[in-house]
């Protein structure tokens, strides 16, 4: 059973990577949108009434939080992608722990960004651009979800031997 879920891995490995580069290039695009538009405020001007902290002109409120967790989750997604690929040259226990701890931290930040993503859709006012980064941040979260219970279910094979030291005093 452990070495049937390899292919599984590898495809769901390669489809995340190609999928969180995408989503933190397009992140990367959003983010330097709102330095490069973000307004100035001069010595004698104000604030705006409604001034929002993380101001992105291409969106709605939910936006900035979105591309920043999404970078996050892309970023972190691409190290899983890279741990993973040394978990599938390797396939055993000493190089699963990293993959599939990296794994969790990756689909945890991906759901954390789905969540937002959730809220940009139901605020309507967005970008075409913000609309794929959503599609992929919803998909990603399924797809890494199954890659890490495809490594896991691959853990499930014969026993680990453990080294133990002893002491020999004398």
């Amino acid at each position: 059973m452990a070495e049937n879920l390899k292919p599984v891995a590898l495809l769901l490995l390669l489809l995340n990577l190609c999928m969180y580069v995408i989503l933190a290039i397009i992140g990367g695009w959003a983010l330097n949108v709102a330095i490069d538009r973000g307004f100035i405020i001069g010595p004698e001007l104000r604030l705006p009434a409604h001034f929002h902290p993380i101001f992105f002109p291409i969106g709605n409120f939910a936006t900035g939080f979105f591309v920043l967790f999404s970078l996050l989750a892309g970023v972190v997604g691409i190290a899983s992608a890279i741990v993973g690929f040394n978990h599938l040259r390797f396939w055993n226990y000493h190089s699963l722990q990293p993959a599939a701890a990296l794994g969790l931290g990756a689909w945890a930040l991906t759901v954390l960004a789905m969540g937002l993503a959730c809220q940009e859709i139901s605020f309507d006012r967005r970008n075409a651009k913000l609309g794929t980064m959503e599609t992929f941040t919803i998909i990603l979260t399924v797809t890494q979800f199954f890659y890490v219970l495809a490594i896991h279910g691959g853990s499930h094979g014969p026993a680990v031997p453990v080294e133990r030291r002893r002491n020999f005093a004398g």
